[in-house]
């Protein structure tokens, strides 16, 4: 099950799980009510059989999928993606990732601008809306492998902050201050 907390501001390995002290977590409901993410959990062995992927897939629209293995042996160029992928940054749409193996962190921004570490492990599937800050990292571990979902044909161009112009980003910023709804 997915474990969100509150992050301390220490520059030390990335990696790492970075707890404020005491540490503070945030529950799956304050989680989707204060950044809009959603989150369900498959079976990693028998998605497939399950069908709950394929619900998913066809109520929200994804129509192309494709798996990412993130490692220093998996991914081409790997120190120099990895440090791309832990630039804040933002899309125009929605970033949807199924954890199949290994594990590693997304960080999102609550509304006050303070960093939210989202651990994913095997059968975490976890949607960032269009338009929140983010950044993602390996754990320790530093391994990952998931699929990833889109609609229509894959986008995957990150807007590195400031973004605050961009439409996604303003529709995030005005969805957020009406709030969002749980699901």
């Amino acid at each position: 099950m997915v474990r969100a907390w509150y992050m301390d501001d220490s520059s030390e390995d990335q990696r790492l799980e970075h707890h404020l002290d005491p540490p503070q977590f945030v529950t799956l409901e304050d989680l989707a009510n204060i950044t809009g993410v959603t989150y369900w959990k498959l079976d990693p062995k028998k998605y497939e059989e399950e069908g709950k992927l394929n619900r998913i897939k066809t109520e929200r629209g994804y129509n192309y999928t494709d798996v990412i293995q993130i490692s220093p042996e998996k991914l081409h160029n790997y120190e120099e993606r990895i440090k791309v992928f832990f630039e804040e940054h933002l899309h125009t749409d929605e970033e949807i990732r199924f954890v199949t193996e290994g594990s590693g962190f997304f960080d999102v921004r609550d509304k006050a601008d303070r960093w939210i570490r989202i651990e994913v492990t095997p059968g975490d599937l976890l949607i960032l809306p269009a338009g929140i800050y983010h950044r993602f990292t390996l754990d320790t571990k530093n391994y990952i492998k998931a699929m990833r979902l889109f609609t229509g044909e894959p986008v995957w161009t990150p807007h590195n902050r400031p973004a605050d112009n961009m439409e996604a980003r303003k529709n995030y910023v005005a969805q957020q201050a009406k709030g969002f709804a749980v699901k």
